[in-house]
Order: C-alpha cells, then structure tokens, then sequence
C-alpha cells in the first residue's frame, strides 16, 4: 500500500448540499434547479392525493351513486337455527347481550335482532333489542321468553 492508495471508507464523505434558492452565488442561478414558473417552484407547495397532472381527477369523472342513510340501525343477526348450536356450544342460559360478548359473538355496541329461520328445540329466555314476528311465536311455543331492550 502506497500514501497515493489511501481513501476514505466507502460512505464516509458526501458532497456538501449546497444552499437552493439563496441567489446567483449559490451556483444553481434564479431558478434554483426547481425550473421556470407553477406550483413545483414555489414555497409551501404540497402534492395533493388526487393530482393527475391537470387531468381531470377520477373523483369527477365518475359519477356519484347512491346515498347512505345516517339513520340506518344496522343488527346482528342471528336466526333460531344459529341460537339452538349456540346454546349447546357454550351453555347458555339466556340470549342476552352480555352472553354474546363475554363469548366474543358481538361487539359492545352491537345491536341484536332475532330471526325465525331454524327451530327451537330448548326453552330461553331471550334478552335483545329486536325480533321478528316468527322468531317471537316460535320461542314462545317453544316455552321462552322474550325481553326487547330499548337504547
């Protein structure tokens, strides 16, 4: 090895970055490599998402479709059919909401509905806020009970 070999590790020097938009003396001149004039050269320029360089964006071209009601109540739904296996799966007493979530089948804010398709083999006690008709006349054929919670 030589004195005239001699280099610094790979990565330990850089270029020093020279100072953008601070005039001629700067060696970059007026534009400072940002090029001529729009939004790209100006201070505070920020790229919006849907930019397509001037076409017109895809939020515009397509149209609007639909509306979503605010005043929708979505449930959870089970049918008797679901309730009967999951009475045997985890022993249940009664169908109430904190049985359902303590077993991990809703969650907390959920609302439930009761529906008639399936059979009812069991006596329970259902605890929900909605049911259907059917579902209400099978259960109390079948000796259960039905609560309705309001919230």
């Amino acid at each position: 090895m030589n004195l005239h070999d001699i280099r610094p590790a790979k990565g330990a020097t850089h270029k020093p970055k020279s100072r953008l938009g601070r005039g001629e003396a700067s060696g970059k001149g007026g534009t400072s490599t940002k090029g001529n004039k729009g939004g790209q050269s100006r201070a505070g320029y920020q790229r919006k998402n849907a930019h397509e360089g001037g076409q017109m964006p895809i939020q515009r071209r397509l149209p609007k479709r639909g509306f979503n009601n605010i005043n929708r109540v979505e449930y959870k739904v089970f049918n008797l059919g679901q309730v009967e296996s999951i009475k045997e799966k985890y022993g249940l007493e009664d169908f109430s909401l904190e049985n359902l979530y303590s077993h991990g089948l809703i969650g907390r804010t959920d609302k439930v509905k009761i529906l008639g398709n399936g059979e009812l083999k069991s006596k329970i006690t259902f605890k929900v806020n909605a049911i259907s008709e059917k579902a209400k006349a099978a259960i109390e054929s079948a000796g259960g009970s039905v609560e309705l919670l309001v919230k």
